[in-house]
């Protein structure tokens, strides 16, 4: 399993190299091919005794960000306009990094810029999109690439299910978690309960950090996958490829047993019918949910008991009283009572992946709520605008542009829609690959209306 260490670094490097060539896009393919095994790739370095070289290879990422960021800007040819989404990603940094120099909270300097860093630094991947010359970005090989990845993800998936081993047991996951960020295995399998569901169904991560992270980017392909295939005339043209990396987002979103996630999955095919005017998608999604509603219905009144696993995951969820229902239901109450209580936050930390690394955590499992503990209703309320704005924006143009500039337009809406749920139930942003994809996209997009504004207004 050396393959995923050696696809890291070489992954970087081509990006590098791309980047040498003033082709600031070429950090896509360390986005897609590096970052989507990340924690895979630096947890069999540890386990093969290179741990020594862990502390270089975890910021590849930011150092790849940052030249990115300055490629961008070196080959700007006019002076950029500034939207909307530009002024709060602006505000969201700026009132973060106050929250890094001021002693706000019980954390040292050093703890809070790590955790600004964790919080804020996708404001940074944002702006490498916003500043691209976007006339030399080629979307649609990227976008092939996403869906390569998908299917490799599948194949590795149903060798995990033929097998029922999850592939982290063989690659140290535990070890280095532990190590690194202080995080000791549990659950049954060694790893941590994320890997199991409360029916006692084992949840598969593929190459990914864990099966919610594997769920997310499935969500991407999904999205990917519908663009890519759909023409401006909204008409579908599937190859055999493509029907294959549409299985394998089925195999995938369905081993990872995200219920969050598997539920997001169609509603983005719900929300694709909508959006491209197929009533007939819609039609079969509202038939379907008819159905499945009798059918509790029915076993409700059968009462089949507890011998039913499936029958009482499905009714637990609903009623939050599982064990992973009920723990979501005790976190947002506590985080939106330290929110209450502390409406200017309690600090940048004390919420999330690192402060559950530093074993001081508030909160927790939501997005929102998680960014709501450490920087108030302020810093809330940027990141709410920031989420709204984006969907507001993709939905207007996506009827008022075409060809590439449609399709990451569709990829974008279909993502923001189909991650909605996932981000009330979990940390989105921890994971390197959902969070830097996103946000390049992101600035790509808000790259491309302002300069059709821009147009717009010469006209």
């Amino acid at each position: 399993m050396i393959i995923f260490p050696i696809i890291y670094c070489v992954s970087f490097f081509l990006a590098l190299r791309e980047l040498w060539k003033g082709k600031a896009q070429g950090i896509l393919l360390f986005i897609i091919f590096g970052l989507s095994i990340y924690t895979t790739a630096l947890s069999l370095t540890f386990q093969y005794g290179f741990g020594n070289l862990i502390p270089f290879l975890q910021p590849l990422k930011e150092f790849l960000v940052v030249v990115t960021l300055i490629v961008g800007v070196l080959q700007l040819k006019k002076k950029v306009k500034l939207q909307f989404v530009d002024y709060a990603v602006l505000c969201f940094f700026g009132y973060t990094l106050l929250y890094t120099i001021l002693p706000i909270g019980s954390l040292s300097f050093l703890e809070r810029l790590g955790a600004f860093k964790s919080l804020s630094f996708f404001t940074l991947v944002y702006f490498c999109g916003r500043f691209i010359d976007i006339k030399n970005v080629f979307l649609r090989k990227y976008f092939l690439y996403i869906l390569v990845l998908s299917v490799l993800a599948a194949g590795v998936v149903i060798l995990e299910l033929v097998t029922y081993t999850h592939l982290q047991t063989y690659t140290g996951y535990s070890n280095y978690n532990y190590y690194f960020f202080n995080n000791e295995s549990s659950g049954n399998y060694g790893l941590t309960w994320t890997f199991e569901s409360a029916g006692g169904f084992k949840r598969f991560a593929s190459f990914f950090a864990n099966p919610l992270e594997h769920a997310a980017a499935t969500i991407i392909s999904l999205s990917v996958l519908a663009a890519y295939y759909t023409n401006d005339q909204y008409k579908i043209k599937f190859d055999k490829f493509g029907i294959i990396a549409l299985i394998g987002t089925f195999l995938s979103i369905f081993l990872a047993v995200s219920r969050s996630s598997f539920a997001s999955y169609f509603l983005v095919i719900y929300m694709y019918g909508v959006l491209t005017k197929k009533k007939y998608i819609p039609k079969i999604a509202h038939f379907l949910l008819i159905t499945i509603s009798i059918y509790f219905i029915y076993v409700l009144i059968k009462d089949l008991g507890d011998d039913n696993n499936v029958f009482q995951v499905v009714i637990t969820t609903l009623n939050f009283t599982d064990a992973s229902s009920a723990g979501h239901v005790l976190e947002w109450l506590q985080g939106i009572n330290a929110i209450y209580l502390n409406p200017f936050g309690l600090g940048l930390g004390s919420s999330g992946q690192v402060a559950a690394s530093l074993g001081d955590n508030v909160g927790g499992e939501n997005q929102f709520i998680i960014i709501g503990v450490q920087t108030g209703l302020i810093g809330l309320g940027l990141y709410i605008a920031l989420f709204i704005s984006v969907i507001k924006q993709t939905t207007f143009w996506f009827y008022r542009l075409n060809g590439n500039e449609k399709k990451i337009c569709l990829v974008l809406l279909l993502t923001k829609i189909g991650l909605l749920i996932p981000f009330l139930t979990s940390e989105v942003e921890n994971s390197v690959y959902i969070s830097y994809m996103l946000w390049f996209l992101t600035g790509i997009f808000i790259n491309i209306i302002s300069k059709k504004k821009l147009i717009n207004e010469q006209d």
